[in-house]
């Protein structure tokens, strides 16, 4: 029953397994051969990475026609307005494409991780949070669609991807569930992403669950 494994990904850890004379990578968080990330998450953000061995399944997590919503929250500084948050909505002009509409909302400071190293602040500037929802993964997407609207991003940190959270998981730690490519797309039906398209539709009534849970692991 082919497997994914879902990782918190520290700061700092690069989204690859080979060695890197800068950061570390992910053979400092996941001793297993042969899986690989569905999808990427920059090195200076935080969260969910899905990683799988299974190729059919790695294609469909990442193929861009496929894309599942991605749920972040973000610390920016600044005090976001309502035309702030609604730019963010409707989809931001970042010169070299247009991001598309986006769900944005304000939230209390979530109960996160430290994070290491801090966040720098500047003391006589607000921060805020939010929570953004997109349907695309451009390089440095979220950090840019921020900044362009006047709230640069102090922290970001990816929560879930489509039904499967970081909940319960440490920075550094992971767990496996079975997931079987016909499952993968019976959520992405049930999150209305169109074939053809990959923009989002009706939001499921029940979600199906994606799998059994199997292990979880600290690293070491």
């Amino acid at each position: 029953m082919p497997e994914l494994v879902l990782l918190n990904k520290p700061y700092g850890v690069i989204c690859q397994f080979s060695e890197h004379d800068k950061h570390p990578t992910l053979k400092s968080c996941i001793p297993l051969p042969g899986v690989y990330p569905a999808g990427r998450l920059d090195t200076d953000s935080e969260g969910l990475l899905l990683l799988t061995g299974d190729g059919a399944l790695q294609h469909a997590i990442a193929d861009p026609r496929f894309k599942l919503p991605k749920t972040y929250w973000v610390q920016v500084e600044g005090e976001p307005q309502d035309a702030q948050l609604e730019a963010l909505r409707q989809g931001v002009d970042l010169g070299d494409f247009t991001t598309r509409p986006a769900q944005v909302r304000r939230i209390d400071p979530p109960g996160l991780w430290p994070r290491n190293p801090p966040v720098r602040f500047r003391k006589t500037v607000p921060d805020a949070w939010l929570e953004i929802v997109i349907h695309e993964g451009k390089n440095r997407q979220v950090r840019r669609m921020t900044a362009k609207v006047g709230l640069p991003t102090l922290r970001l940190v990816r929560v879930a991807i489509g039904p499967w959270r970081v909940d319960g998981l440490a920075p550094g730690q992971w767990r496996q569930e079975t997931l079987t490519l016909e499952q993968l797309k019976q959520v992405q039906h049930a999150k209305g992403i169109h074939k053809r398209t990959g923009q989002p539709g009706l939001p499921p009534k029940a979600p199906p669950r994606p799998g059994r849970a199997l292990r979880h692991r600290t690293p070491r």
